[in-house]
């Protein structure tokens, strides 16, 4: 079910008021070297082409090129037109901030007061990664603030109290479900089941409401952009692939047609939070509380399961990348060891080899290596191929553990734990 929303200034909300070529846009915006939103320009966890990283790093590890102290909260860092965009919680305010990404210099700050305290666990900052396109900064906080502001003053654009508006729930730890920008629509997993909002769309230029759909509480896993392929003529449509706590949805980013849904996920103590994976016509979505993986190839009008299963992976909320018809991923938990390192053929679903007891993290891709970002605060770099793992180097660079999602702009990798956010150099 879905409800098609008439902007106060009565435009007609039309298929056709998204261009196909806006669309495909959303899906790789950023400049070489930026890392606009969640897990890259892509939201796949693989750098821009251009990126080129040492070979090795010093003894004492990558230079740091600077270094601040930073409020609470697991949210990653976004890099664009020389802005690192920091979303923390300070005091009673959640803050966005611009810094000077080859600096650290605080640009602009904009906040508004939080009083979020979580159902679980001890975090209560920011989980979601702020997105930027189009001049603009998008934040979406835990208690469903969702925020804009220019990216150049940190003049506020609009702000939206999702929760309250849509009747939503906070969930376990708050909203975590970064937003997705497809042309002028910003698509937000909000779950407000009781009003079917599940999924709203709000316009970008002035957060109005543009449609809402479904009845499905919302995850934490972020939504991704898709070009699908059109049965009728054969032309690539972007939609958004949305996981909610119990279906991944394709969604038409146009007026929330719900062309397709799955189930995924499980009732009880779970979550869904690794980001669904678009690999051509194939999608793979994987969850760790004995809910598994689907890979699935996909067109418009449904799925195909290839392979499915907890055997070969079932993460918590590692995204596993994509390389040459492989994924690398870290399978397991990181409340309950072991985790391991694997690597896995994506056509059939079978372990090419495994780097047991590997520790709990994230991985990104760059430059022909991977960055795993652990949990209990170790950074490496490692040769991996489907023939096995090497580690280049590695190093400490927090003294805390690492939950946020790491971002790497121009040979520089921003990470952050819940005291300090650090900017080192991994260049050539």
């Amino acid at each position: 079910m879905h409800r098609l929303v008439r902007p106060s200034n009565h435009r007609t909300i039309t298929a056709g008021a998204i261009a196909t070529a806006s669309l495909l846009a959303a899906m790789a915006t950023a400049r070489a070297g930026e890392w606009p939103q969640i897990l890259g320009p892509t939201r796949s966890g693989v750098a821009a082409a251009d990126e080129r990283l040492a070979p090795v790093w010093p003894a004492e590890g990558p230079r740091v090129v600077w270094r601040r102290p930073v409020g609470s909260g697991c949210a990653g860092v976004a890099v664009a037109e020389g802005r690192a965009i920091l979303f923390h919680r300070v005091d009673d305010r959640e803050v966005v901030e611009a810094l000077d990404a080859a600096t650290g210099e605080l640009l602009w700050s904009d906040g508004h007061p939080t009083s979020f305290r979580p159902q679980v666990g001890g975090g209560d900052g920011p989980l979601c990664t702020p997105v930027v396109q189009d001049g603009r900064v998008i934040s979406f906080g835990p208690q469903g603030i969702l925020a804009c502001v220019d990216l150049k003053t940190g003049r506020r654009l609009w702000q939206r109290d999702t929760h309250r508006e849509f009747g939503a729930q906070e969930g376990y730890f708050g909203a975590g479900s970064t937003p997705l920008v497809i042309g002028d629509r910003v698509i937000v997993n909000v779950g407000g089941s009781r009003q079917d909002a599940g999924i709203v769309a709000f316009a970008a230029g002035s957060g109005e409401t543009l449609w809402q759909a479904t009845a499905e509480p919302a995850s934490y896993s972020a939504p991704v952009a898709a070009a699908v392929a059109d049965l009728g003529d054969g032309k690539g449509l972007p939609q958004a692939l949305v996981v909610s706590r119990y279906r991944c949805q394709l969604v038409d980013p146009t007026d929330g047609t719900i062309r397709w849904q799955v189930p995924f996920g499980m009732r009880g103590p779970t979550v869904n939070a690794a980001t669904p994976l678009v690999i051509e016509d194939r999608l793979l979505l994987t969850a760790s509380y004995g809910i598994g993986s689907i890979c699935a190839r996909f067109d418009r009008a449904g799925t195909t399961v290839l392979w499915e299963g907890s055997d070969s992976l079932a993460t918590q909320y590692c995204t596993p990348i994509a390389i040459d018809g492989h994924l690398y991923a870290i399978d397991g938990r990181d409340d309950i060891p072991p985790a391991d390192l694997k690597c896995i053929d994506l056509a059939t679903g079978r372990v090419a080899w495994i780097e047991r007891d590997f520790g709990y993290g994230t991985l990104l891709a760059a430059d022909g290596k991977l960055l795993a970002t652990k949990t209990d605060g170790e950074l490496l770099m490692l040769e991996a191929s489907p023939r096995g793992v090497k580690v280049l180097s590695r190093c400490r660079p927090l003294d805390g553990g690492i939950r946020a999602l790491p971002a790497l702009a121009a040979g520089r990798l921003y990470l952050r734990d819940d005291r300090s956010l650090v900017c080192l150099d991994l260049s050539r």
